[in-house]
């Protein structure tokens, strides 16, 4: 994560890996292919965790998506600085598309039910707040988040929920 907010993973050498976690190279090659397969694996490990803390909501119910996404925002803000390096442009772009796959799984897995949306309508629909969302986020770190948690829930869910033209 050091190496990330100094350059692109692709500028990034198994070498320098290996001297700041002061480790040899094949104790690395034991656990990773390569600096992709270790940015994945630490990816992957933060998703994991962010899927645990929001599998314990039901998000049918719109009092219950807010609070979902109150703690997406909370989540975010507590693990900041490994956000902005995982949205970084030194990242790759792996980690935004798994967030837009379990973003589409968790939030609007209801949507087409709900909303009784047909899977085409539905996939439009999904990707386009699902970017969106993560472009704010990304703006928000960028900001020095500079809406509470709660705030920034607040605006997602009601343009979710009403759209442009209920906006204040």
């Amino acid at each position: 994560m050091k190496l990330l907010k100094e350059k692109q993973i692709s500028s990034i050498t198994i070498k320098e890996i290996c001297e700041l976690a002061d480790i040899n190279r094949s104790t690395f090659y034991a656990h990773f292919s390569s600096q992709y397969d270790l940015l994945h694996s630490i990816e992957e490990a933060f998703i994991e965790e962010m899927a645990e803390t929001l599998n314990q909501y039901n998000f049918s119910k719109e009092e219950e998506a807010f609070q979902m996404t109150e703690k997406i925002f909370e989540y975010i803000a507590e693990k900041s600085e490994i956000c902005q390096l995982l949205f970084s442009e030194n990242s790759d772009t792996h980690f935004q598309k798994r967030g837009m796959m379990i973003t589409k799984q968790f939030i609007f897995k209801n949507w087409i039910t709900d909303k009784q949306l047909d899977q085409e309508t539905f996939d439009y629909l999904s990707i386009f707040f699902v970017s969106g969302s993560i472009y704010m986020i990304k703006n928000w770190l960028e900001n020095g988040m500079n809406k509470t948690p709660r705030e920034m829930a607040e605006i997602l869910n009601n343009f979710i929920n009403k759209g442009l033209s209920d906006m204040r």
